[in-house]
């Protein structure tokens, strides 16, 4: 089979994004990025993922075009093919329809980290509502998204990547963790997140490799 390798690990973490309730039904989509060759494998559109196997996931070219796989590729290939082109340190981009990140995303502001572990993910940024699947969108996630890890789509969801699958499921993962904490704290009025200072001392201490 072809690109089996990035086929496994964009079906092991839809998946396991199901398993942790990030993604619910169809909702969502992963894609990763082959090492060698310009080409993405992706999570296919409209198929229940718990009865989904390996040849069953979406092979595209960087500019979207599907070039192999049983099933049409998700209808957000736009979204994760617009941030691989332009992110070259980016091989894995996962997409979700998570409550507390979608709640936190009507708010219109940056959502701040409240734990260490959190901060690494830093600035958080909301990217105005347009139209899911549009080449609008996909262009404005990209701009959005800069040079960050994560970016909440406002009712929608949200977009992490990073640098493979298992950097790219971790953004995913604390954002939801960020988006729940932040929601509950604001409900009992003691939000106090992290400052800037703090934030900026826990991405060093991580780009260094030293946090704990």
């Amino acid at each position: 089979m072809k690109y089996e390798k990035i086929r496994k690990q964009v079906l092991d973490a839809i998946l396991e994004a199901v398993d942790l309730g990030l993604i619910k039904g169809t909702s969502g989509n992963i894609a990763v990025r082959d090492e060698e060759e310009d080409v993405v494998a992706i999570t296919p559109s409209g198929i229940a993922y718990n009865t989904m196997k390996v040849e069953d996931i979406a092979i595209v070219d960087l500019n979207g075009k599907w070039i192999d796989g049983p099933y049409k590729p998700s209808s957000e290939t736009p979204m994760h093919t617009a941030v691989l082109r332009a992110r070259k340190d980016i091989y894995a981009t996962v997409h979700t329809h998570g409550m507390f990140a979608t709640i936190m995303a009507m708010e219109d502001e940056e959502l701040k980290p409240t734990t260490p572990p959190q901060a690494e993910f830093a600035p958080i940024r909301t990217v105005p509502f347009v139209m899911p699947g549009s080449d609008d969108l996909a262009q404005k996630v990209v701009e959005t998204l800069d040079d960050g890890r994560v970016v909440l789509l406002k009712n929608h969801g949200m977009f992490c990547c990073g640098k493979n699958i298992k950097a790219a499921m971790a953004a995913a993962v604390y954002t939801e963790e960020m988006a729940t904490t932040a929601y509950y704290a604001k409900l009992l009025g003691n939000f106090k997140p992290m400052t800037d200072e703090a934030i900026q001392k826990m991405k060093d201490l991580i780009a260094a490799d030293q946090a704990v």
